[in-house]
């Protein structure tokens, strides 16, 4: 969970430490005060695009930092470690984000600088947030699909992932084999020129690095006569011009002559120097043997330079056509070869192709369905669910339909494939377009919930949407930012004791300005503004029982100083107290 949330420089918020609650924690405050602060911090520690308009003035940056404590599931820890990134010694964890004024972000996981998008990956680990902007995009044909898919779970995601797989599989196919229709004529030109070059390079046959070896024995079949006049008066120099003869003795010859004179001395000193004579004379020995043998392997017949030569031009050719030299030449080959493997327009590979294309087509219809079918099982169960919520929203007469319809192909649809002999679109996400429909009555026709709710039945429809949806989140804290918003009475106080029923499996974050709300709190934030010396600044202050009925008590019409207030407030948090005494014997659980 998010045990506690540090921020600085934000909007009007100076510094500021939240400490949250394992269960229920709200946030309240007076208009302007800086209550969406806290969330656009929680956006920024979710990895959140940043703003620079949203940093203090004068505080030069933005800073967000989030101590997680008891997160360390096998998916957590792997990001983490990937990371590069460090629990305490206690075992919570520290997120931190920062924005310069001048917009540039930094992010910091666990002691380690990360891409923002490692916090992305964490947050989708251990946060949700859902507010009213999430409320609007749940009216969006597309998401309320995703929302139905994200309270089936895996019997949709897995139908769904394979879906998706052969999908791409197909439209692979679907393009190749239009491609190599529309351009047969074009890619027949294309083949040919690879073969001819491909033929060439055959018939050529170039070894890798060959040309580099060539071009040292053109060296040496070029210098042969100089090599062989070095080598020769070398080796005269050490074993002598010619054996016997002292005019001539060599290296060899006048080392034995210091070796004999030597080791008839009468000074042991100078006798002593000879076996370092004889170390020498094996050397040169050595040296001599190596360069007769250098000597008989020295070719200098013109024969052989011209057909080295001639290969040489040979592999030119080449180079000059198709790569800087034989490796890129051969590397040239490779590609070639596999290009053409993708350009066979020959009747057998286009049926071939076809073929795969139809079988292809088989399997992902059958795929479809089976998601149809699994979104339906769940529309049925995620309309009972919101209905059932709706009932204790004041709208006991509500009820809510979710409708899975496929989407018809348009006649020129590239997308178009069918399932049950019926043409449909085979969109990414599937066949289907999923609808949430309310009907406000039992006498009353089943509209789109934006045409058939007023503005507060909408909130409370998106309410109990959230809190279903929150059922089936496998994510441990929930945030929840005014989405009661529209909301008042007797609604109030069922959207309460709903969030503090959540709070018996979740750790729940909720900004609110409904006191019916907040007096289910387990822990009740203020976030308070003040001026001192021409500037605002915000702050968040923790709430004792007293200061709860105060805050009630302003939050009930701003009835904080009187008698009629308090009492009032008070009468709220003991009830609120008591109704989640009186529901916390039977936790609801959690959605797998």
């Amino acid at each position: 969970m998010l045990a506690e949330m540090r921020i600085q420089g934000l909007g009007v918020i100076e510094d500021a430490v939240l400490e949250l609650h394992q269960g229920f924690t709200v946030v309240t405050g007076e208009t302007g005060a800086g209550k969406t602060m806290v969330v656009t911090g929680l956006h920024l520690l979710s990895g959140g695009r940043s703003e620079a308009s949203k940093v203090r003035n004068g505080s030069g940056k933005a800073v967000v930092e989030g101590r997680f404590a008891g997160v360390f599931a096998e998916h957590v820890a792997r990001i983490v470690t990937n990371a590069g990134g460090e629990a305490d010694e206690d075992g919570s964890l520290i997120a931190l984000r920062s924005v310069g004024a001048d917009g540039r972000s930094r992010a910091h996981l666990g002691g380690r600088t990360v891409p923002v998008s490692v916090l992305s990956d964490l947050a989708d680990r251990l946060l949700a947030v859902h507010g009213q902007n999430d409320q609007l995009r749940l009216l969006r044909p597309a998401e309320q699909r995703d929302v139905l898919d994200r309270f089936a779970g895996d019997p949709v995601a897995r139908p769904l992932g394979r879906y998706r797989e052969i999908r791409d599989e197909w439209q692979s196919v679907v393009t190749e084999l239009a491609d190599r229709q529309n351009r047969s004529r074009e890619m027949a030109q294309q083949a040919d020129m690879l073969r001819h070059g491909l033929d060439e390079i055959a018939a050529v046959d170039p070894q890798s690095g060959e040309d580099a070896e060539l071009a040292e024995q053109i060296k040496r079949l070029a210098a042969a006569d100089e090599l062989r006049e070095a080598a020769t008066a070398a080796q005269a120099a050490v074993s002598g011009a010619a054996e016997g003869d002292p005019d001539a003795p060599g290296a060899l010859g006048l080392l034995g002559e210091a070796r004999r004179r030597l080791s008839g001395a009468e000074d042991s000193a100078l006798r002593d120097l000879e076996p370092r004579l004889a170390e020498a004379a094996v050397l040169l020995g050595d040296v001599g043997a190596e360069l007769g043998a250098y000597l008989d392997g020295l070719d200098a017949d013109p024969e052989r330079l011209e057909q080295v030569l001639a290969r040489q031009s040979e592999l030119k050719k080449l180079t000059r056509k198709y790569a800087a030299d034989v490796d890129g030449v051969l590397a040239w080959a490779e590609d070639a070869r596999e290009r053409l493997s993708t350009m066979d327009t020959s009747e057998e590979a286009l049926a071939a192709l076809a073929a795969r294309r139809d079988e292809l087509a088989t399997e992902l219809a059958g795929l479809a369905a089976d998601l149809s079918t699994a979104r339906a099982e769940a529309a049925a169960k995620l309309a009972a669910e919101v209905t059932g919520e709706l009932s204790g929203l004041a709208m006991g007469q509500a009820e809510i339909e979710v409708t899975v319809r496929r989407r018809p192909a348009e006649p020129s649809d590239p997308q178009a494939l069918k399932v049950g002999g019926e043409p449909v679109h085979a969109g990414g996400s599937g066949i289907d377009e999923v609808e949430l429909l309310l009907k406000a009555h039992s006498a009353a026709p089943s509209l789109p919930v934006h045409k058939a709710a007023s503005g507060g039945e909408l909130s409370r429809v998106m309410l109990a949407i959230e809190v279903v949806l929150a059922n089936a989140d496998t994510v441990q804290t929930l945030v929840f930012d005014e989405v009661d918003a529209g909301v008042g009475g007797r609604a109030a106080v069922e959207i309460g004791r709903r969030l503090a029923r959540l709070a018996r499996t979740h750790q729940v974050l909720v900004v609110t300005h409904l006191p019916q709300v907040a007096a289910y709190a387990d822990r009740h934030l203020v976030v308070d503004k003040g001026t001192s010396g021409g500037v605002t600044r915000s702050g968040v202050t923790t709430l004792e029982q007293s200061e709860r009925v105060r805050e009630l008590a302003r939050m009930l019409a701003g009835m904080d100083g009187t008698e009629t207030g308090r009492a009032h407030a008070e009468e709220l948090l003991a009830a609120a107290e008591s109704d989640k005494k009186s529901t916390g014997k039977s936790p609801r659980k959690r959605r797998k």
